[in-house]
């Protein structure tokens, strides 16, 4: 899968049709989970952990429900009006210009936080092997990687996407089998006490606060159906867009569940930390020399690939917005020397991953919470939208607009849990403070020059 699979060169806010579709719903469900699965499951999941305890499983069925809703919509309205602009085509035809200016730069700035958020997780990874090396040495050598496979062009990230879903998916299941053969006291391992919670104060560590707070690394678990939504229009039957999202988040939730079920009975609560991947934290005890270092290495190589995926996406995201007349036309030029590369944009979003980098070096304690946090928070801004675009746009009957409401119901718990726990609060109000921003320049727009063009 090359760039132009992930976001079409023809892809447009304003919207335009899709070309004859090549997926077969089943492909993909599967390229979902392979979109899906990143360090916000691998790492973030540890966070979640630590603030709720066992109950993080809950969180995750919980977010499930909420992006199948989601998706679930976004795939209607594919099915019925299949355009490549997706979500924020959705969004302007639902309120107008602004909406569809806000959605696309929205999400172009929770990809920006998101290949910071991964670049972080990199970097703590790679501390495991080096823990003197300082988080922004490795932020900057995994940086410099994701750039040059970049210039190479579609080539060098053609070769390791397409096994990207197989390589997580495997990952995780190699847990689950370990963490299963552990618990049995098969292969002379020697079978230890299960750690089941029998109590409400067990099962939520923190009370119902701490659950409340750990909805945001459930969901962030989950990002990635926006991707989904723009790759719908390349299947062969658009009306399969809902089959194969339901397929996708079945898989990706019992897939969670189980191994965050296995993890939070194998180890104590006070085991879990955000520098460590919780899997590896739960096989701790069984003393596998082998398991963290394996275990750790697949997740950088899924963590970088997915970060590279990122920053092709907001690369040609930007250059869509310009050619949209939602960003200078400067971003929309590309060079001839370097293989048709949209440079301008590129260097706009190293300069975010610099940021990250920057701001790892001045914080390296916190970073990576603040930045999952508000990376999270955008992305259910954007989701958000969706359901709002969908109650707009398509006939809902009683269960249909039930369904939209919990789904805006959850998100909203989701994004106001993150003002009950100090340590992740900051990041409501960085992604806050990028909605205002965003917000200003569109109401700005919208009467000095969209108002006149219409």
């Amino acid at each position: 899968m090359g760039l132009d699979f992930f976001f079409p060169s023809s892809n447009s806010c304003k919207g335009s049709a899709p070309k004859e579709g090549d997926l077969k719903w089943w492909q993909l469900s599967l390229i979902g989970v392979g979109c899906t699965i990143g360090t916000g499951f691998f790492l973030g999941s540890a966070i979640g952990i630590k603030i709720t305890g066992p109950s993080i499983v809950i969180s995750f069925i919980l977010a499930a429900i909420g992006t199948y809703i989601v998706y679930n919509l976004l795939a209607k309205m594919t099915a019925e009006d299949p355009q490549e602009g997706s979500f924020c085509y959705y969004a302007n035809k639902a309120y107008g210009k602004w909406a569809g200016f806000s959605c696309g730069w929205n999400y172009w700035s929770s990809n920006i936080l998101i290949m910071g958020s991964q670049l972080t997780a990199l970097s703590i990874l790679a501390q495991f092997w080096f823990p003197k090396v300082p988080l922004w040495i490795f932020a900057s050598g995994f940086a410099i990687l994701s750039i040059g496979v970049v210039l190479t062009g579609n080539k060098g990230f053609d070769k390791v996407e397409d096994f990207l879903a197989i390589v997580k998916t495997a990952v995780i299941i190699m847990f689950i089998i370990i963490a299963i053969a552990a618990l049995m006291g098969w292969f002379n391992l020697e079978s230890k006490e299960l750690i089941i919670p029998k109590s409400t104060n067990k099962l939520f560590i923190d009370g119902y606060k701490g659950f409340w707070s750990s909805l945001i690394y459930a969901f962030y678990a989950y990002g990635g159906i926006e991707v989904i939504g723009l790759m719908a229009t390349r299947l062969k039957k658009k009306e399969d867009a809902p089959k194969a999202g339901i397929i996708m988040l079945i898989l990706l939730m019992i897939i969670y569940v189980l191994a965050l079920g296995l993890a939070v009975i194998m180890a104590s609560h006070g085991a879990f930390n955000e520098k460590e991947s919780p899997f590896v934290t739960a096989l701790d005890q069984y003393h596998l020399s082998f398991f963290p270092h394996v275990f750790n290495a697949a997740i950088i190589i899924a963590g970088f690939s997915t970060m590279t995926a990122s920053l092709f996406g907001v690369t040609t995201l930007l250059v869509t917005l310009a050619k949209d007349g939602d960003a200078p036309n400067f971003f929309s030029k590309k060079i001839e020397m370097w293989k048709q590369l949209p440079l301008p944009s590129l260097l706009l979003a190293v300069v975010g991953l610099i940021a990250s980098i920057v701001t790892a070096l001045l914080l390296p304690g916190k970073i990576y919470e603040y930045i999952t946090t508000a990376a999270g928070i955008l992305i259910l801004y954007n989701w958000a939208f969706i359901i709002l675009s969908a109650l707009k746009i398509l006939e809902m009957k009683v269960w249909g607009k039930f369904t939209s409401f919990l789904g805006i119901l959850l998100i909203l718990a989701a994004v106001s849990g993150t003002l009950m726990e100090k340590n992740i609060r900051m990041g409501f109000f960085v992604s806050l403070f990028v909605v205002v921003l965003i917000g200003i320049i569109s109401f700005v727009l919208q009467k000095k020059i969209w108002t006149k063009e219409s």
